[in-house]
């Protein structure tokens, strides 16, 4: 597994010019790895937050509970994502984090990114630009939930888990793991589980992409991008080139 420090690094320098020194103030942070087991809480609603979190493997999501106890899974979250890097503002969360499969995470103390901040404005500038591709994407999630039908719904999602996910060197040949419950996929999309199952087929039926044991396989690219009306625009990869399938 790689090294938690070489992961913020690595993530963070594909959008942000940094300096030795920058590097050199991330290093000196202190990162206290956890390994999830799937579905594990390791931010709750209401918690009061000391620290960042970085994932350093596996899938996170982050979601908001409801008063009847269901969730409404918000965005998922790769390797070098900082899912609650708006923590570090805020009093009191409002929404959870939790494993999605098997995964780990490292935390890292707000104190001490404060201070890495002050001195290296750079470096607080590249975690600033993280929370904005949040922001990019919930305004997509909120564009794909309301406006888009069920099928380009669906495949949307699927686009964007993979476009991320061949970014962050997560997609080997045509697949990568998306561990994900049927529960939770309509959960994330607003569908109720008979609706999440129909569309599924219908997008296996068209050839595009298939979804089994938590492995996204995606067969034809370009159908599964017409089908989900997807343009990657909103993630603000710079060096990301489209797949080719």
């Amino acid at each position: 597994m790689e090294n938690a420090h070489d992961v913020l690094i690595r993530n963070l320098s594909e959008h942000t010019a940094l300096a030795e020194e920058d590097i050199a103030e991330i290093r000196a942070l202190t990162f206290t790895q956890r390994d999830l087991e799937p579905n594990e809480d390791f931010i709750r609603q209401g918690d009061e937050p000391e620290h960042s979190v970085l994932v350093v493997s596996g899938m996170v999501a982050r979601y908001h509970l409801l008063g009847s106890g269901r969730r409404q899974y918000l965005a998922f979250h790769l390797i070098g994502d900082l899912p609650d890097a708006q923590g570090l503002f805020i009093d009191q969360m409002d929404h959870g984090l939790s494993a999605l499969g098997a995964a780990t995470v490292a935390f890292i103390p707000h104190r001490e990114l404060f201070i890495a901040f002050r001195r290296r404005p750079t470096f607080a500038l590249a975690v600033w630009r993280e929370t904005l591709l949040d922001a990019a994407i919930f305004r997509e999630a909120i564009t794909n939930n309301s406006a888009r039908p069920m099928q380009a719904r669906m495949a949307h999602l699927f686009c964007e888990l993979f476009y991320r996910a061949r970014a962050a060197q997560l997609v080997r040949g045509n697949r990568c793991r998306v561990p994900i419950s049927l529960a939770q996929l309509g959960e994330a999309l607003g569908m109720a589980i008979a609706t999440v199952n129909r569309t599924l087929a219908d997008l296996r039926r068209s050839g595009a992409m298939d979804l089994r044991e938590g492995e996204l396989i995606v067969s034809k690219w370009r159908e599964l991008q017409r089908l989900g009306d997807f343009s990657p625009v909103y993630l603000h990869q710079k060096r990301q080139s489209p797949p080719r399938a």
